[in-house]
């Protein structure tokens, strides 16, 4: 087999991989894999569509909000709500994610507000929620690190030596496919793997690096890189909630059964914009968007439904009246939000006072009052 008929053409959105992972076709019709069963209940699929359908309401009316400037930026997840709900109902209490920036879905099913997101990209919190709390740790800018800091986590979490016990826990690291090319991710690709630990490291291929697409970051495909460090990867079809959904559950369980690592790669597409100042009308072909529109996460499970007899139309127009209702408040609340006393910057830096940070807190608060001692003097 080579490398093209592996990996199928680029941009085409198709695959000629036989190892893909699928449950649900784009038509909606269910399927079977030998290594992943899934049993699910009319009701829990009804939950997984409602989950899909708020996220991509919460996402838009975010973007919205940027370009009316009410954010600073925004990354959309537009197209891989499939990849981050199946990922994220996946977890149990014990479980600790590291996200990127965009893992907006992965933080509804953690039950972290979706006002504590506009507060961070508005600039007015410090991220807005406790990790500890909600087993979601803090966003990540800087490409790839987190999984530096995930795979030290899942290392501490295997010399707790909980594992193979009801009170395991995983740990999963979320990251992009131009992630992959980052120091920081083959690193932790290496100490997970030498060291056994229990974490899932789940890539996101959105099949775009901002501008740079799949070709030029790897020649293989990316869930084959695991092989060379030594532990398995497995390919699941990032649009189809039911497989990501069993196949992270199936990797968190071995991660807590303290089988190590294992490497996910969800393969999606990013139906919008890398963020809110990108324009991918300048590097990718409208007919490549056209393509992926066939593959949409949402319409694919309420197709199913459909068939199955599941849910009729009042069904999904009482979802859409929700996610619509939701949006509306989430708006209000996020217009409403204060801006923050300017000294709260130095709040939650070290756990300690710090004679530095003291020191800059001083200038800092001598630079303000110097605006009111010029006011004062007018």
């Amino acid at each position: 087999m080579t490398i093209d008929s592996v990996r199928g053409a680029p941009g085409s959105g198709e695959l000629a991989d036989s190892e893909l992972v699928q449950l649900l076709t784009p038509e909606g019709e269910r399927v079977d894999h030998p290594d992943y069963p899934l049993e699910l209940t009319a009701e829990q699929v009804r939950g997984l569509y409602r989950d899909l359908v708020t996220v991509r309401r919460i996402d838009l009316e975010a973007v919205a909000l940027t370009r009316q400037g009410e954010l600073g930026i925004w990354a959309s997840l537009l197209g891989q709500e499939a990849a981050q709900i199946g990922s994220g109902r996946a977890l149990t209490g014990n479980d600790m994610v590291f996200p990127t920036y965009r893992e907006h879905g992965v933080a509804y099913c953690r039950n972290v507000e979706p006002l504590s997101l506009l507060g961070l990209f508005r600039g007015v919190n410090h991220s807005g929620w406790d990790p500890k709390e909600h087993g979601f740790h803090l966003y990540t800018i800087v490409i790839g690190s987190q999984t530096l800091h995930a795979t030290g986590y899942a290392m501490g979490v295997q010399r707790d030596g909980v594992l193979g016990s009801d009170k395991a826990g995983a740990t999963i690291a979320y990251f992009g496919d131009g992630a992959t090319s980052q120091g920081d991710v083959n690193e932790s690709f290496v100490f997970a793997s030498v060291f056994n630990a229990p974490i899932v490291f789940f890539c996101q291929n959105n099949q775009w690096a901002i501008s740079e697409p799949l070709e030029k970051q790897s020649r293989i495909p990316l869930y084959k890189r695991a092989q060379g460090f030594g532990f398995p990867g497995v390919r699941v079809d990032g649009n189809d909630v039911f497989a990501c959904l069993a196949v992270t559950r199936k990797a968190l369980e071995h991660a807590r059964d303290g089988q190590g690592p294992t490497l996910i790669e969800a393969y999606t597409y990013r139906m919008g914009a890398h963020t809110t100042t990108d324009d991918p009308t300048r590097y990718r072909l409208k007919a490549e968007e056209e393509a992926w529109k066939l593959k949409d996460p949402i319409e694919r499970v309420k197709a199913y439904l459909v068939k199955q007899g599941d849910a009729d139309q009042a069904f999904f127009d009482e979802v859409e009246a929700e996610a619509k209702k939701m949006a509306t408040e989430l708006r209000r609340a996020c217009l409403a939000l204060p801006d923050p006393d300017p000294m709260a910057i130095f709040e939650h830096v070290y756990a300690e006072p710090h004679p530095l940070m003291t020191e800059e807190q001083e200038q800092f608060a001598a630079y303000l009052a110097s605006f009111e001692d010029e006011g004062a003097g007018r």
